[in-house]
């Protein structure tokens, strides 16, 4: 059985103690490793972790999808209040600072640490660059093809290297998939790629199907018709469950509850599967 815990999220919890903010962190447990994906935007996840009785210093390892704020910046809070785990988990090139373009204006939008931060903490940092193995069931992906040519990426995100500016295409987003005997379930971070992309990529080099979605999909800023296209593609692909949540905005929320039931995470929902 997989678990799968939102220990913090954009939407409010019917537990009034908790927080929430505009961020992501799950808890996911596959029997076989306890994994903790994305640390939000601060220390607002070690709180309603506390409040959950969820034990912080209990983990195998943690994954951050991409080095945003909303789901790296935590992970500051995590380190500095003492927790340790083995190994921290992100994308080749997770480290460049990345940026909102608007006009003349750069809005910082990174996780304010660096690799010698965590490594001075105690973590030993581990670059994905293909696939990575957490478990007998559990697997990091990245480097994810661009197989459709609807999904773009915002051109307000960039990223800043040697040369300056350039537009970030998210080539250091990671995600995980999980066996199970219904298929595959997916978890991810913000899909900046294009989820039909990531999906795409991760069954083609697993042949296995996919029988579940969780996480940000990055809708929120696509048209309807876009968001439409991605709930047909889920359910072409045979996808039995889409728990979108986080940035995926609530139209594309709306039209995956409507097809396949709502499976949303917000701030204290555990899904079992």
């Amino acid at each position: 059985m997989v678990r799968i815990t939102a220990l913090i999220e954009n939407t409010p919890s019917g537990n009034k103690s908790l927080l929430h903010e505009h961020g992501l962190s799950l808890l996911i447990d596959d029997g076989y490793v306890k994994v903790l994906f994305d640390c939000g935007a601060d220390g607002a996840f070690i709180s309603n972790a506390r409040r959950m009785g969820v034990a912080l210093d209990d983990f195998d390892a943690v994954v951050i999808s991409h080095s945003h704020y909303d789901h790296a910046g935590g992970f500051r809070d995590f380190a500095e209040a003492g927790f340790r785990v083995p190994s921290l988990y992100v994308g080749k090139g997770f480290f460049q600072q990345k940026y909102s373009r608007s006009g003349i204006r750069y809005t910082y939008l990174g996780s304010g640490w660096d690799e010698e931060f965590a490594m001075a903490h105690g973590f030993s940092v581990r670059a994905v660059d293909g696939i990575s193995e957490l478990s007998p069931s559990m697997t990091i992906f990245s480097n994810f093809p661009r197989i459709h040519s609807e999904e773009t990426i915002p051109t307000r995100f960039v990223k800043s290297t040697g040369a300056g500016f350039v537009p970030d295409d998210f080539s250091d987003e990671i995600a995980i998939g999980i066996k199970t005997d219904k298929g595959l379930v997916v978890i991810v971070g913000c899909s900046h790629p294009g989820i039909m992309n990531m999906l795409s990529s991760i069954k083609e080099r697993t042949g296995e199907s996919i029988y579940a979605v969780f996480g940000g999909t990055h809708l929120k800023e696509a048209d309807t018709a876009r968001a439409e296209a991605t709930v047909e593609y889920l359910a072409r692909e045979g996808v039995s469950i889409a728990g979108f949540c986080h940035c995926s905005g609530s139209d594309a929320i709306k039209l995956a509850a409507e097809r396949f039931g709502d499976a949303a995470l917000s701030v204290g929902d555990s899904a079992l599967i």
